[in-house]
């Protein structure tokens, strides 16, 4: 990680749960990160946690709605009259609401597509453009994807919210492709967890009950071991292309 310490990274929906731990574990390792998310506040919170553990690098929190193209901008803006640009983006920010298909709301479906798919999709777009106007050869893309995005899973109710995933898988492939074309050394991983321990089955309909339930009788994951996962690619020697990582817990059925 040597050569990245003092680069700025920019980690949307770094409020909680993986994009939290990606934003902390990238400020202890010598990166300036800026976390976006709605509860800004929450960001806050974790600076202020960071100042007590003498990180070697830097945590600003900002505002921002990743579905909304204006806050996209807005931050990108920022970022480069703050720190002249940044050179990592993880898209983290996703979400789900768990639905029959046949009952389905425009309002819910056009929600997890806007989140999971149009948000990642306007933020790599003007981040590949932020550093292409730089001169920026070696940046890095990460979306947080889900081995949703590569098999249906035995859950009833996710299929909307697995589609969106297995967009997030095609096109983390296309803008491979279109980076090798461009003739740049930008890289672009896709990081695909299991199950989680996080806030995203109760954001996604889930009561705290039935969370809790499904983490007592299924294995998980931590947020942390996704955190290491973006680690280990972000650590990668420049010619080396760490394109998918899926990471299961032990034991998942």
């Amino acid at each position: 990680m040597d050569r990245w310490v003092g680069r700025v990274a920019i980690v949307t929906g770094a409020s909680v749960g993986i994009g939290a731990a990606i934003a902390k574990s990238l400020t202890l390792k010598g990166m300036r990160v800026v976390g976006v998310a709605r509860r800004v506040e929450k960001i806050q919170a974790l600076v202020d946690e960071l100042k007590t553990e003498s990180s070697k690098g830097e945590l600003h929190a900002i505002k921002g709605d990743v579905t909304c193209e204006e806050d996209i901008k807005r931050i990108v803006q920022w970022v480069r009259e703050k720190f002249g640009g940044f050179d990592v983006l993880v898209n983290n920010a996703g979400g789900a609401v768990f639905s029959k298909l046949s009952e389905i709301s425009l309002s819910d479906i056009r929600r997890m597509l806007d989140l999971n798919v149009v948000g990642l999709s306007l933020f790599t777009r003007d981040a590949i453009q932020d550093m292409k106007s730089r001169g920026v050869d070696d940046g890095h893309i990460f979306h947080i994807n889900s081995i949703g995005g590569h098999e249906i899973v035995n859950m009833p109710r996710t299929e909307m919210y697995v589609a969106t995933k297995h967009a997030v898988t095609v096109l983390t492939e296309g803008l491979r492709r279109e980076l090798r074309d461009m003739g740049t050394k930008i890289r672009v991983t896709s990081i695909s967890p299991g199950a989680v321990k996080t806030e995203f089955g109760v954001a996604a309909g889930m009561t705290e009950e039935q969370a809790d339930q499904y983490y007592k009788i299924k294995p998980y994951l931590e947020p942390e071991d996704i955190a290491n996962a973006l680690v280990y690619a972000l650590s990668a020697p420049p010619h080396v292309q760490v394109h998918e990582l899926i990471i299961l817990p032990t034991g998942r059925t």
